[in-house]
């Protein structure tokens, strides 16, 4: 399916790996001019010399956390490659974890910082230019967290829960624009951050990552009725259609890619 979007710039946060690398990569073959960003120090250039070969791609680094950081990395996407049509917000952390009383102030502000206000300031930058120019596409990733709090995770969902509350104040304001803004929410997919949680839980339970991995989706996650990890490449396709013009017609909309996933709690 042709995305109609061919031409089309994209800045894509939280993209060194996992799903923001690859919406990248679907957005690429959708013949999108990208740009990827991601704190130094990461894998950020394993990932633009991985993408490379399928289109025209740059890469800058940046911390979300950071108002000059943003403000540069934004210029410098804008002298390299133009106005970005198209923002999709991958950057985030887990977080603080643990007890509810025992995660102190620095643990929810950090996570909060990374997760909401770096969207927040991401999307300062981006609507602008989308507004003057009457087409944008914002897609903002949220969790199945957002919806359904798991209660070791309570800054992490916090956050997710605000990322789903910006997006449908900022369809509401702009979409008279034709700035469509959208989230999806994942569940349980593998990537880099789920991998770490896993290799821990394996470590303190004495079990293998595999077995970690089946224990976790058997304890934690028996909502997700497909019984496995999503891929990032499952979301990426998401994400991807959310910023085509295909999706013309969406805005504030939150999409689950999240395996039926449904809450449980136990008694």
């Amino acid at each position: 399916m042709d995305l109609g979007i061919t031409k089309r710039i994209a800045l894509i946060s939280g993209a060194d790996s996992g799903m923001g690398k690859e919406t990248a990569r679907f957005l690429l073959e959708a013949g999108v001019r990208v740009a990827i960003t991601d704190k130094a120090g990461g894998t950020l250039d394993d990932s633009l010399a991985e993408l490379q070969p399928l289109g025209e791609i740059i890469a800058v680094t940046g911390d979300v956390t950071k108002p000059d950081d943003v403000r540069a990395l934004w210029a410098e996407v804008r002298e390299r490659l133009g106005e970005p049509d198209i923002y999709v917000n991958a950057a985030g952390v887990t977080g603080a974890t643990g007890d509810f009383l025992e995660v102190d102030d620095a643990g929810w502000q950090e996570t909060l910082d990374i997760n909401l206000m770096g969207a927040v300031r991401m999307c300062r930058e981006a609507i602008p230019a989308m507004r003057a120019n009457k087409w944008g596409r914002i897609v903002l990733f949220a969790s199945e967290d957002a919806v359904q709090p798991y209660v070791d995770e309570l800054a992490y969902c916090a956050s997710k829960a605000g990322i789903l509350s910006l997006a449908k104040g900022l369809s509401k304001a702009y979409g008279c624009d034709n700035v469509l803004v959208n989230t999806v929410s994942p569940a349980f997919v593998a990537t880099p951050m789920t991998d770490a949680m896993m290799h821990k839980r394996a470590e303190e339970r004495g079990e293998s990552f595999d077995e970690a991995i089946a224990s976790f989706l058997k304890e934690e996650r028996p909502g997700m009725v497909l019984g496995r990890r999503g891929r990032s490449d499952e979301v990426a396709a998401a994400v991807a259609f959310l910023c085509s013009e295909r999706a013309s017609f969406i805005t504030g909309a939150g999409l689950r890619v999240d395996a039926g996933s449904v809450f449980t709690m136990a008694v």
